[in-house]
């Protein structure tokens, strides 16, 4: 088995008022919360399930997933499995696939949206509902993932991973002990100061997010003047930032043409374990707030094989294969059963499965209406 590196910190602030700022909207929600969305499409008509069987398959699938996100090895084993070919293609961004979508350019039969872009598609009527009689495997899913907000019931998604945003670090040009805080990709003291460049997420919510907190605000926050800020924010820091990437991000750090990026858990986390010197980097959680997030695979209302993909939703829900995607992909998984096959080197890593104390202080993007339109022009605006 392969010995995977620990990453050796993770810092979280727990007290906020000692630094004098207040993150807004409310912490990753508890499975009890009682929170709604609008369950069917605007015109109020759901696309209906597809009244598949068990392992039933009508053809090959076509899968919209993002980049480096599933293991070779399981696609390999579905299609010999069940006599089918998967095609794989990419996206970088949620906005991009609802994009792709709503211009009738996505030839895909299931996608990997993520939470408040659930919410999103289910309102516009873009995913079909689920027939869980085909999904048996859904019983795996953990109980703090079985009734989300977005989605309660899990009638249009099942979860796939979940992790957080943060930012990795080069330790060698930002000194053992870095500030866990967004001041690494905006602070034009921090981030202006160090001898090489910054990278952000090219995703509109995500990088918002990250100025939001920063200026301590709700990372869904409507505000047209807080979100203003939030750009200029951006703008500024285009001194310092050599490129916004959601895929490359990690592969920047290693080469050394940035020294601080924006990220995924799992994306900085597999790069630094295949580094040469993987103890001069490092992934922090920022102590202003970060994001959480939990990515869901879902079927698209006019899916060409519709009984292919509940096939293979329900394929990765089995706890084995849950947990060699989450010993591939090192993102903390959403299945209950796959725990024990998990390596424990992933399950007892903190930057991975976060501890109580620092769940506290995450947050989950959510939709924000007519609002998404203004994070996307100002963040691109501000990209310059």
């Amino acid at each position: 088995m392969k010995r995977r590196w620990m990453v050796a910190t993770v810092v979280l602030a727990v007290t906020l008022a000692a630094c004098g700022r207040e993150v807004g909207g409310d912490p990753a929600p508890e499975p009890d919360e009682d929170t709604t969305v609008d369950e069917t499409p605007d015109d109020g008509e759901a696309p209906e399930a597809a009244g598949c069987e068990v392992g039933e398959v009508d053809g090959d699938l076509l899968f919209g997933n993002w980049s480096e996100y599933m293991d070779p090895d399981l696609v390999t084993q579905f299609e010999e499995e069940y006599g089918v070919n998967v095609t794989e293609d990419f996206y970088t961004s949620n906005e991009a696939l609802l994009a792709q979508i709503r211009a009738g350019g996505a030839d895909f039969d299931l996608v990997v949206p993520s939470d408040y872009m659930v919410e999103i598609m289910i309102g516009e009527g873009i995913l079909m509902e689920l027939d869980h009689d085909a999904i048996p495997n859904m019983a795996n899913v953990a109980s703090e993932f079985a009734d989300p907000p977005y989605d309660p019931g899990l009638r249009y998604s099942m979860p796939y991973q979940w992790g957080t945003t943060g930012i990795g670090v080069d330790l060698e040009a930002t000194g053992d002990d870095p500030p866990a805080s967004w001041a690494l990709l905006f602070d034009p003291d921090v981030a202006g100061a160090l001898p090489g460049q910054i990278s952000i997420l090219d995703d509109p919510r995500e990088g918002m997010a990250a100025a939001l907190f920063w200026l301590g605000y709700d990372l869904n926050t409507t505000d047209e003047g807080e979100l203003q800020e939030a750009a200029d924010v951006i703008e500024e820091a285009r001194a310092w930032t050599v490129t916004y990437t959601s895929d490359q991000y990690a592969e920047l750090l290693l080469t050394g043409e940035t020294v601080v990026g924006h990220g995924y858990s799992g994306g900085f986390l597999d790069s630094f374990w295949g580094a040469d010197d993987p103890d001069r980097y490092t992934y922090l959680i920022p102590e202003e707030g970060a994001v959480i997030w939990t990515d869901n695979m879902s079927i698209l209302a006019d899916a060409s094989s519709p009984c292919t993909a509940h096939t293979f939703i329900n394929f990765i829900l089995d706890a084995e294969n849950g947990a060699q995607l989450t010993n591939f992909t090192y993102y903390a998984s959403p299945n209950a059963a796959s725990t024990e096959f998990i390596e424990d080197e992933i399950t007892q890593d903190p930057t991975i499965y976060p501890t109580d104390e620092v769940r506290q202080n995450l947050f989950f993007l959510e939709s924000t209406g007519e609002a998404e339109i203004l994070y996307t022009d100002l963040f691109t605006r501000a990209q310059g």
